[in-house]
């Protein structure tokens, strides 16, 4: 079964690309030879959408091309394009949102083509010192919560391109990630019991999470979806965009700096007990909680995609996530010895192909 996924993706992108090559260059671009996005585990997570790198041939100006014939691969694309074009127009966000120049949009025989300025930046986010990386985080995270559903014609105006979550949302999408990972991991007893304790958490503090909707937020606010280019930030993924909970985007970045980068995770969680009220603390580990709750469930849905090292990296990303979701609910950060020894293991299950993929990621 792992095989034959692998196989389908590899053929598809093959297939994909001898079609492309030509096209693109009558449309006046050329793709890089090496393609790394599309390589290394890229196979066990994928919808049929091509993520390409390439030039224009008029100026050899680098771009990202996105390129899709499937339906949900040109919805999603689709989707993206309508979010960015209305992040620009929406007349009550207070900050300056700074996106990738939008170079060719085209429909071409059931394909979408949508093809932006390529942002280049001298310094990868985690390379950067500490204390800037603080301030480009809060940042961004603060650019976000500019932005404010609080009318009914902002709703009106909204919704149909981005979406409006409210704690009932939260609520059902948890429950239906407890109920898949039942029927995936019916094995993993601890796991489920602590999914119980989980959702226990979250409907005690539904009105915590009420209390701050509405606000925008990018789900996958992580360094690889976005670039810094002169001290701006660019978003790269506005297919993530959403109005929901004002600290689901503070969330998802701090869980992901509990394995990357602990020390800015710890700066993060002391400016919001320090400088916010208990609430907003209160609000932003349930949303913690909720999203490793979901990237548990993420992950048990790859193992019967997954093969041979990439089937035991997910299980143990699996019980990797397990244990941050266990720390978050007794607020304390997770030792440092369990996440040394998680990427250190991590780091030797993965392929050479994802190994450039990450690098190329960050």
């Amino acid at each position: 079964m792992a095989k034959d996924i692998k196989k389908e993706w590899e053929d598809y992108c093959t297939q994909e690309i001898a079609i492309l090559r030509p096209l693109l260059v009558t449309l006046g671009f050329e793709l890089d030879e090496e393609q790394v996005h599309i390589g290394g585990e890229r196979y066990a997570f994928s919808e049929k959408k091509l993520v390409l790198i390439g030039r224009r041939l008029a100026d050899s100006l680098r771009v990202i091309i996105k390129v899709s014939g499937d339906d949900k691969g040109i919805t999603e694309i689709k989707h993206e394009r309508q979010s960015r074009q209305m992040l620009e127009k929406i007349n009550f966000a207070y900050h300056v949102f700074f996106t990738p120049a939008e170079i060719l949009y085209q429909e071409h025989n059931g394909r979408v083509i949508f093809i932006t300025k390529y942002i280049e930046q001298d310094c990868q986010f985690l390379e950067r010192p500490l204390i800037e990386q603080f301030f480009l985080a809060l940042k961004g995270l603060e650019v976000q919560e500019g932005v404010q559903v609080t009318t009914y014609e902002h709703a009106h105006e909204v919704s149909k391109y981005f979406g409006i979550w409210t704690a009932t949302d939260y609520l059902q999408y948890f429950a239906q990630y407890q109920q898949e990972v039942a029927q995936k991991l019916p094995g993993q007893a601890d796991l489920l019991a602590l999914y119980e304790k989980a959702g226990a958490f979250l409907k005690n503090n539904i009105k915590i999470i009420d209390l701050y909707g509405g606000f925008l937020t990018h789900w996958d606010f992580v360094p690889h979806n976005i670039r810094i280019h002169d001290g701006d930030i660019y978003l790269l993924d506005h297919s993530s965009l959403r109005f929901g909970s004002k600290h689901e985007s503070w969330a998802r970045f701090i869980n992901f700096m509990s394995m990357h980068h602990t020390e800015l995770e710890k700066a993060l969680l002391f400016y919001v007990k320090e400088n916010r009220p208990a609430s907003e603390y209160l609000s932003l580990q349930a949303m913690r909680v909720y999203r490793l709750v979901e990237i548990i469930w993420h992950y048990a849905n790859t193992v019967s995609k997954a093969e041979g090292d990439l089937l035991v990296l997910n299980n143990l990303r699996i019980k990797f996530y397990t244990q941050l979701l266990t720390a978050v609910l007794a607020d304390q950060s997770l030792d440092q010895s369990v996440v040394t020894a998680y990427i250190a293991q991590r780091d030797t299950l993965r392929s050479e192909a994802e190994k450039i993929r990450q690098k190329n990621l960050h």
